[in-house]
């Protein structure tokens, strides 16, 4: 009976990290690394350095891009997410949308308010 416990858990034990060797490590490290490289010649050489690119909406959308890719990778190896029931990562996903749609909201209402109280203020000037 133990022995078959002991079976059991190294079971279970490796299909939790499957696919995680030194070979995928060290690749996921380098995808992040290039990433990160990239961010940085974007900021320093073709804003910064050479003025290729502006500071502006592109530059911007690019940024975000390279970070959820970024935090895509981090999440599905090291947090082993990619490893998970499919019926998981769909909880996991959709709990991220309704946070990322609540910060979207905040952020509208309270650019609203702002612009709101500035053209009538609560206490006017006498």
């Amino acid at each position: 009976m133990a022995h078959h416990d002991h079976i059991s858990a190294s079971h279970d034990a490796h299909a939790h990290g499957e696919g995680m060797d030194k070979k995928r490590i060290w690749s996921v490290f380098f995808v992040l690394l290039a990433l990160t490289a990239l961010e940085f010649l974007i900021a320093l050489g073709f804003v910064h350095h050479w003025a290729i690119l502006h500071k502006g909406p592109l530059v911007t959308t690019i940024y975000i891009i390279l970070t959820l890719v970024k935090a895509y990778y981090i999440v599905a190896f090291f947090m082993h997410l990619k490893f998970e029931k499919s019926s998981f990562i769909v909880t996991c996903s959709i709990v991220f949308l309704f946070i990322i749609y609540f910060i979207v909201l905040m952020l509208i209402e309270g650019d609203y308010l702002l612009h709101h109280f500035q053209e009538h203020p609560l206490y006017p000037n006498k």
